[in-house]
Parts: C-alpha cells; sequence; structure tokens
C-alpha cells in the first residue's frame, strides 16, 4: 500500500478494487455527489470564503465548488459539466416555469428547492408522432464550451481525478418525455412503442456523449450516468423486464463511453437495486452510486461488500436521509466508519460519499465531520 497516494491515484485504486492509503472522498464530482447551494454558501461562510457560487444544474440548486471549498474537506475528486446547448438552452417561461432542450416543463417545487417535471411534451404521442418530434441535436458546441479547457487543466495541472457527468439515462429521459405514469404503462403493455421511443432516446443520448467524449476522453478518469431503476422497497420493473428493455440500451452507454475513453464508468441509480447488481456488473459498470442505505437490501453494506465487491467499487453510501440531515457530528463520524470499514477495508472498492447530493437541510458542521472522517480513518483489518 503506497502511505502518500495522490487524488487520482487514490480514486483509481479503488476503482481497480486495490487498498488506497485511505478511502478517497468524492463531494462536487458529479451532479449526484454534490451539494445544494444553501450547505455551499454555509460553509463558504464559516471558512470566510468569497469566490462566485458556479452551479452544475441550477435547476436542482447544486453547486460546482470552488478549489477552496474541496481543499478543506480534502475532496480527491475534481468535476467537469457540459454546457448549456447553443441552438436550445433552457427557457424561462412567463409563469416561471422552465422547457429544456427536450421540450420538458420544469416548475420550482414549492419549498423552493429544486424544479420537478411537469409537462410532458410527448405524453399524448402515438408511434408515428415519435419520427416527427424536434429531437435535440447532438452536436451543439455551446455543450463542450469551456469543458474542454477545464478538464485539459485538471488532467495535466493537478493531481485530482477528474470526474465527468454525462446526461441523464434514457429511462429519466422517457419518464420526462411521456410523464412517469404513462412510461409504466408503455413498458407493460405495448412494448413496440416503448422501443421504439427508448432508442430514439438512446440515438440522441449516444450522440450528445459521443460529441463530449471525443473532445474531452483523453482527460477523465470516471464518467457518471444516471438512470434510476428502483424504487425504495424494490425495483421500478420486474428484473426480466429491465434485462429485456431497460439493460441493452445501458450496455450500449456503457459501451460508447469505454469507446471513447478510458475511464471508469459510474452508473448511478437509487433505490432497492440489490437484485439487479449482477446486471450491472455483466454489462460492465466499474462502480455503483450512491449505494442507498436507507432503500430494502442494500443497508447490510457488509453483505454488499461481501457478494459484489470483488466485481464492483462502491461509491456513497453515507446515509443522507437520516443521518447527514438530522444527527449530530458524531452521529456522522459513526455513519462513516461504519461504511468505510464495510465497503473498503478488505480490498479496497469504496469512494466515499454521501447518499446522493448533500442537502439544504444537513448542516455545515455534518459535511465537515463526514469528510474530516474520511480523511481520518486508517482501518485497521
Amino acid at each position: 500500500m503506497n502511505s502518500n497516494m495522490t487524488p487520482r491515484e487514490r480514486v483509481r485504486a479503488a476503482l481497480r478494487r486495490e487498498n488506497p492509503d485511505r478511502a478517497p472522498l468524492d463531494i462536487g464530482g458529479t451532479t449526484v455527489t454534490s451539494m445544494d447551494v444553501v450547505v455551499y454558501e454555509a460553509l463558504k461562510q464559516r471558512w470566510g470564503i468569497e469566490s462566485e457560487t458556479v452551479y452544475m444544474s441550477q435547476r436542482a440548486y447544486l453547486v460546482l465548488p470552488c478549489e477552496e471549498v474541496l481543499q478543506r474537506l480534502h475532496v480527491d475528486t475534481r468535476g467537469v459539466v457540459m454546457g448549456a446547448p447553443d441552438g436550445r438552452p433552457d427557457r424561462r417561461n412567463a409563469d416561471g416555469s422552465i422547457t429544456d432542450e427536450w421540450g420538458v416543463v420544469w416548475r420550482r417545487a414549492a419549498d423552493g428547492h429544486h424544479y420537478n417535471p411537469v409537462g410532458a411534451p410527448l405524453a399524448e404521442a402515438a408511434r408515428e408522432d415519435l419520427a416527427k418530434f424536434d429531437w435535440p441535436v447532438p452536436a451543439d458546441p455551446g455543450r463542450t464550451r469551456g469543458l474542454v479547457a477545464r478538464a485539459k487543466r485538471l488532467h495535466e495541472e493537478t493531481d485530482y481525478a477528474v470526474t465527468f457527468s454525462c446526461t441523464v439515462g434514457v429511462g429519466h429521459l422517457y419518464q420526462y418525455l411521456r410523464g412517469y405514469e404513462q412510461f409504466l404503462v408503455d413498458i407493460m403493455s405495448d412494448e413496440v412503442f416503448a422501443e421504439d421511443m427508448f432508442d430514439r432516446i438512446l440515438e440522441v443520448w449516444m450522440g450528445i456523449a459521443a460529441y463530449a467524449l471525443d473532445a474531452i476522453g483523453p482527460y477523465v478518469d470516471v464518467v457518471m450516468f444516471a438512470d434510476d431503476v428502483a424504487f425504495q422497497d424494490r425495483p421500478i420493473m420486474r428484473p426480466e423486464v429491465y434485462r429485456r428493455i431497460i439493460k441493452p440500451r445501458h450496455k450500449q452507454m456503457v459501451d460508447l463511453i469505454r469507446a471513447k475513453s478510458g475511464a471508469a464508468v459510474l452508473y448511478h441509480s437509487c433505490g432497492a437495486v440489490f437484485d439487479l447488481i449482477p446486471d450491472f456488473i455483466d454489462i460492465g459498470i466499474d462502480a455503483l452510486n450512491p449505494v442507498q442505505v436507507t432503500a430494502a437490501g442494500m443497508g447490510d453494506t457488509r453483505r454488499l461488500k461481501r457478494e459484489y465487491g470483488g466485481d464492483l467499487c462502491f461509491w456513497g453510501a453515507i446515509d443522507t436521509q437520516d443521518v447527514l440531515p438530522h444527527g449530530t457530528p458524531d452521529d456522522v463520524r459513526a455513519e462513516v466508519c461504519r461504511r468505510l470499514f464495510d465497503l473498503g477495508v478488505a480490498g479496497g472498492g469504496y469512494v466515499a460519499a454521501a447518499v446522493h447530493d448533500i442537502q439544504a437541510d444537513v448542516s455545515p458542521e455534518n459535511v465537515i465531520a463526514m469528510a474530516e472522517e474520511v480523511y481520518r480513518y486508517r482501518p485497521t483489518v
């Protein structure tokens, strides 16, 4: 074990399921491991940091943390995200809602945080309408404006692991375009329509990912895509339906990432995905996020490591549903130690991170406690 690894070496070792000098930490590396602007501003105020706030996603109020915050938290990753397309950036409507490049309408939630999809442009579409729909243009220069310079600089001038967030996956996009209820109806009662819809979405997704990765592929260590396939208590659909309809398309997405970069593939799905983990391994996923420990079958992280740790790196697992927002700093430190021991001691294979983005109800003290415990922890087997 190298006792003085660089952050990039540390992340790469974890992905290879080797023992790094300590578990690497990700905060702000991707759109599913960042933090809400409220807790970010509280951290900056606490430390007297006056840097400009840069957003990963303004619809989700997620930030791209500044270098001083990342260094104070001992973070091993540095994130890069695509820009807005020139041809069809988000359009703000008179009622305050936003229409994105896919034609999906988003409205701000009542609590003042996050925008939720409220308008599905293909909700009433028949199969013949799909060919006439105004699909996004993948090769839009706005997507990579500034992206290449940041990724290249981080790769060549720093020793951090460079992490890139792709557009959300084909399942999410289907749900946004058709509406969640109609998505479920389609996959269970009209597979011909569903297959056509998925293929059209996949074509655009692959085009966008290829356009970005052709530009930054040599500079990134990890590529993440997010596509939830589970609720908190069970998968969204029967495993055989996932395997028949969605898994082959996820495989194409993984294969494209591999073809366009030398990066590891980080896949994000919330929920009770335990029974689908062998499928994720089968399609070539290197790391699984967020390891939602409050979901059915996911809380026994020692079992996860025992059964799947030989084939998969776990990325996340620090509880954001209860411990981070409601626990004390000591509770947070205990949670961190448990997950580090369960997932990282035997053969590495763990990147510490919160379960999904750190939300506005988490105190800066608890974020600091999480980061400091990861940095401090040295396991004894």
